[in-house]
């Protein structure tokens, strides 16, 4: 049974918006991974006190029942603050708490691929390892229709979208400015964003920063951006292939390493890229939340995308499974850009896997 689109009257809820309350209270929302691997759950609570730190924070816990993390005799779910962002929403004081989430036994769920990563990072922290992430998605109506396509049919084919202006081109600007704000005043290191090569289509890009920061960045971005397209009355989808035989959704991924970035550190990129073709089986499992079988519906060979059975890299192509930007070809040093990774990719296994390979040697 599909559910009835609810008409919400905005200009009665905006009446409660400037409610006080009382001075010494802020109001907090924890935010986690639920055993989707895709979807981000979050749940209030009030604190009469304003933390410095995430560690200043309780744990706290949830029905992991209703997020598929637990059995329903044994549902106590706990969620550890892990990073603390300010509420674009709320504002003032109140706060975005990004956590972790770990079993009765406080062991991490399935779901949790943070907790490795941070060991990862800490153990290959002399290396100087930064990421970034370039995520693109598409929005939708409820009913899963992408926003702006002709009822029942498909636009123009891929071409004059791209960074584009114009009401025949572009939808949702609004939403998406809405969303850069909101990012930066979160403290998300949000580096840009643009539209994509269809109607519907957006791409943010998140980073680059050291270690782990970059995916908590991206997580939080797609909170906020989930939040955002709810109050608009549309979706944001991380679906990697929504419409067959249109170019599908990636999160691109930014690498480098402190030799990357010295002079002649195209050679280690290179060495790096080498490692990265002996290991392409593996990361092709790291790369999608369904271990592999989202990415072979997106990357056919078509659509600028390279075929999910073989490796291949260039530079300043857009159509390999590894880019070496051109600026970085001229420079001799910079970064790799890896474009295998699907849109609804968990960016702590992707750094994980980046870093067991081309730091690790594994």
């Amino acid at each position: 049974m599909n559910a009835v689109p609810i008409a919400l009257n905005k200009a009665a809820m905006r009446k409660y918006e400037d409610l006080e309350i009382p001075c010494e209270s802020i109001l907090a929302s924890y935010v986690w991974i639920d055993g989707t691997g895709i979807n981000l759950r979050s749940k209030d609570r009030t604190f009469d006190f304003v933390p410095k730190t995430h560690k200043d924070l309780p744990i706290w816990y949830f029905d992991g029942y209703g997020t598929n993390q637990a059995t329903n005799v044994n549902s106590d779910t706990f969620i550890f603050p892990v990073s603390i962002y300010h509420c674009p929403f709320r504002r003032g004081s109140n706060i975005l708490v990004l956590s972790d989430t770990y079993g009765y036994n406080y062991q991490p769920t399935a779901t949790n691929f943070r907790k490795a990563c941070v060991a990862l990072c800490e153990k290959g922290e002399v290396e100087e390892p930064w990421f970034g992430f370039n995520q693109e998605f598409f929005l939708t109506t409820t009913d899963s229709r992408p926003l702006g396509w002709p009822p029942g049919g498909f636009p123009a084919p891929p071409g004059p979208y791209y960074c584009a202006t114009g009401a025949n081109k572009i939808v949702a600007r609004d939403l998406m400015e809405a969303f850069y704000r909101c990012s930066l005043y979160a403290g998300v290191k949000l580096n840009g964003i643009c539209p994509g090569t269809t109607p519907s289509q957006w791409n943010f890009q998140v980073g680059p920063s050291p270690g782990i920061r970059a995916a908590d960045d991206l997580w939080m971005a797609r909170y906020i951006l989930a939040r955002l397209a709810e109050e608009y009355g549309t979706v944001a989808t991380f679906e990697p292939q929504p419409i067959p035989d249109w170019p599908g959704n990636g999160t691109f991924c930014y690498f480098s390493s402190k030799d990357m970035r010295e002079p002649d550190g195209i050679l280690v990129i290179e060495r790096a890229i080498d490692k990265l073709s002996r290991r392409h089986g593996a990361h092709m499992n790291e790369y999608d939340a369904n271990n592999g079988a989202d990415n072979a519906r997106r990357l056919t060979g078509k659509h600028g995308m390279p075929n999910v059975r073989d490796f291949t890299a260039g530079v300043a192509n857009r159509s390999c499974s590894v880019r070496i930007p051109r600026q970085v070809s001229e420079d001799k040093k910079g970064y790799l850009e890896d474009r295998r990774p699907a849109a609804n990719a968990d960016p702590y296994r992707v750094i994980s896997i980046m870093l067991r390979t081309c730091i690790f040697d594994e």
